[in-house]
């Protein structure tokens, strides 16, 4: 199995980890466990974007230009609003259900509660898998093999407590364990798939790479400011997810400059 395959299937991995924690634990996350791990993933989400995708971008860009020019800069703006606007496109035109919410978005629509959840798990996990496709096909344009696992490793880490929240909600909503587990593993499905179509998108738009890459962080970063961070804030204030938050971005920078 070459690294590549490796890289593509480990954030799979992990939420399927996370998502076997239906068969351990209570039907229900405990709040403030829920509120530090959604903290977490943020934290993992945004050092990232900014390290792994946002830098990359700039860089390359600033190889083909004068470093200070805007040159440099436009194509991280540009796929970075490029990358939110497309997943606020797919938010909007998808009927999905959050996690704790009892008002369904996007279009009407007759699909049960627990389709309605997987569909807004799968809407969350497309960026990740679309930020580790983009940092692989970034290895012939200067990115290392080894920071393109540490964008893996990282985002399969997070993807283990936010498999768990995924598939315990769907326990709860009363699906039977094994139920829940599969639709929590079925949901990480399309990381792979993102993968691979942006693998073969910067193959035969090779020069587009760093547009690639800030389009990446741009929808992992609409998923933190649109689904993570409000989902952590509600009920009772807690500081937790703050701390998750700043464990999360503290291991996902030193993992991207120590293996880069």
């Amino acid at each position: 199995m070459t690294p590549i395959t490796i890289g593509i299937l480990l954030p799979l991995i992990g939420t399927m980890l996370g998502s076997a924690f239906v068969f351990f634990m209570k039907k229900e996350i405990p709040d403030r466990l829920q509120k530090t791990l959604l903290g977490f993933a943020s934290g993992v989400m945004v050092a990232a974007s900014v390290w792994s995708l946002l830098i990359p971008s700039i860089d390359m860009a600033g190889a083909l230009s004068a470093p200070s020019s805007l040159a440099a800069v436009a194509p991280a703006a540009v796929g970075f609003l490029a990358g939110i606007v497309f997943l606020l496109l797919i938010d909007e035109l998808t009927p999905h259900l959050h996690v704790g919410s009892q008002k369904a978005e996007g279009p009407r629509s007759r699909l049960s509660r627990t389709a309605m959840l997987a569909l807004a798990v799968t809407i969350h996990n497309l960026p990740e898998g679309m930020a580790v496709g983009v940092v692989f096909a970034g290895e012939s344009h200067g990115l290392t093999l080894s920071a393109a696992l540490a964008v893996s490793i990282g985002i399969a880490l997070q993807n283990i407590p936010e498999g768990a929240i995924i598939s315990m909600p769907m326990h709860a909503e009363g699906n039977s364990r094994l139920r829940s587990f599969i639709i929590g593993t079925l949901s990480g499905v399309v990381e792979p798939l993102g993968s691979v179509a942006i693998l073969l998108l910067a193959g035969v738009l090779g020069v587009a790479l760093p547009y690639l890459l800030a389009f990446a962080a741009g929808a992992m970063m609409y998923v933190v400011v649109e689904e993570l961070i409000p989902q952590a804030a509600q009920g009772r204030h807690t500081n937790l997810s703050t701390i998750g938050f700043a464990l999360g971005f503290v291991l996902m920078m030193a993992m991207d400059i120590l293996l880069g």
